[in-house]
């Protein structure tokens, strides 16, 4: 069965990664850092700020610092562990994939979905009561996370993996949150 499972990953990349052309390629390249993410993240930082105040917002990024780090950690602490190679390494795939970035790093599960997945799930939890469209977010970890299809770094299941994982932690800083702030201001009654 996880054979069967694996093999289904590989086609599924395949199919996915070939979908890619080489005048997208630069796109690609730069959807995958985090760093030209930054006008989404400011704008975000922005509106929790207007409904949250200064000190919440503080909180929030506090929270987000601890929730990436372990987040990372735990990633890394799987792919040591699988040592499951990445799909621009595995010697089947040599030329029948589009390999525009490779890294010798192990690929389960992806780091770039299991954090982009724990931040957003974490903020949109937070901020949905507030703002009406605030599901659009989920845009952010699936674009920025198939990117690693598209590049050659990940399989689908490592970017599945990544997102459960990521929404699990998420949630659960988010609970972690709501406890904190529920204790700095107790109800009456």
């Amino acid at each position: 069965m996880l054979d069967s499972i694996i093999q289904l990953d590989k086609h599924i990349f395949l199919f996915l990664n070939g979908l890619g052309s080489q005048p997208f390629d630069p796109f690609w390249k730069i959807i995958t850092k985090q760093v030209y993410w930054s006008p989404l993240f400011l704008a975000v930082f922005y509106l929790l700020q207007k409904k949250m105040g200064w000190k919440n917002l503080g909180i929030i990024l506090l929270f987000l610092v601890v929730l990436i780090a372990a987040t990372d950690q735990i990633t890394n602490l799987f792919k040591t562990t699988f040592e499951r190679l990445r799909p621009c390494n595995v010697p089947e795939f040599k030329g029948m994939m589009r390999a525009v970035i490779t890294r010798k790093s192990f690929s389960f599960f992806s780091g770039h979905a299991a954090n982009s997945m724990a931040a957003t799930m974490f903020v949109y939890l937070i901020i949905r009561s507030y703002y009406k469209h605030t599901y659009l977010l989920f845009c952010f970890p699936l674009v920025f996370a198939y990117s690693r299809i598209y590049l050659g770094l990940h399989f689908p299941g490592d970017i599945l993996t990544g997102y459960f994982f990521g929404a699990l932690f998420g949630w659960l800083s988010f609970m972690g949150y709501k406890k904190i702030t529920r204790s700095q201001h107790p109800t009456n009654g």
